[in-house]
């Protein structure tokens, strides 16, 4: 079957409960499930002696082609989002899609090279309120655009309501969703954290993994997704 598979997690700066900084154990969660793309959240290299730069670390185990959306930049490092395939990426865009007075907000579009064909993705980490999110959800309706290849945007939506957000906007582009609760991840209540995609067909399994409450804040989601599908 010609399906990639996808993971999205937010890592919380891989803290975990304790809390205490352990990215080997977020790649561990990650490789147990070896995804094609992955799409990571909270990305955080801001702190004193934690060895490899986080988001050098990641792309060197986690795929052979990515990149960085870094946020927030400060003297003591970097704090944003990554993208990561094991395919080679191209008409790559970083778009800036803050609100104004809101903590920056980045959106990674791309399209993947699939051993299956072509895979347009777009990742994303949305802001807290909700008139920044549904101006955040407009453009990312623009940059996913209509038709045309297999399209995934997935991320932390930080959107857990159904009339007038997020989900009601992208649904009317991207059909197929993810929907499990993934915050927080001792005690999961809030589906954050999603894929969307179209057409309606490609969505063809999804899960989470609920070992990673021990690691982070969210829970994973992992979903497997036919390129090339075609609608019902």
């Amino acid at each position: 079957m010609s399906t990639v598979r996808i993971l999205t997690w937010n890592i919380h700066g891989a803290l975990g409960r304790n809390p205490r900084f352990d990215l080997a154990r977020v790649v561990a969660l990650i490789e147990r499930w070896d995804p094609h793309v992955v799409a990571l959240q909270e990305v955080d290299s801001r702190r004193e002696k934690i060895g490899e730069n986080p988001f050098d670390l990641l792309q060197r185990e986690l795929g052979e082609h990515g990149i960085g959306a870094k946020s927030i930049s400060t003297a003591d490092g970097d704090y944003g989002q990554m993208l990561i395939s094991r395919w080679p990426l191209s008409d790559t865009v970083v778009h800036d899609i803050s609100y104004p007075e809101r903590e920056p907000r980045r959106a990674i579009a791309t399209t993947i090279a699939t051993a299956h064909g072509p895979l347009r993705f777009v990742a994303t980490h949305l802001g807290l309120s909700t008139h920044e999110r549904r101006g955040q959800a407009r453009t990312l309706l623009d940059i996913a655009g209509e038709g045309g290849a297999t399209t995934v945007v997935a991320g932390d939506f930080n959107d857990w309501f159904w009339v007038g957000s997020v989900r009601s906007a992208l649904s009317r582009v991207l059909p197929a969703c993810t929907r499990f609760r993934t915050f927080p991840s001792l005690l999961p209540l809030l589906r954050l954290d999603r894929i969307y995609c179209r057409p309606a067909g490609a969505l063809v399994a999804a899960f989470t993994d609920r070992t990673a409450r021990h690691i982070s804040d969210h829970l994973p989601v992992i979903a497997d997704v036919r390129v090339g599908a075609t609608s019902a």
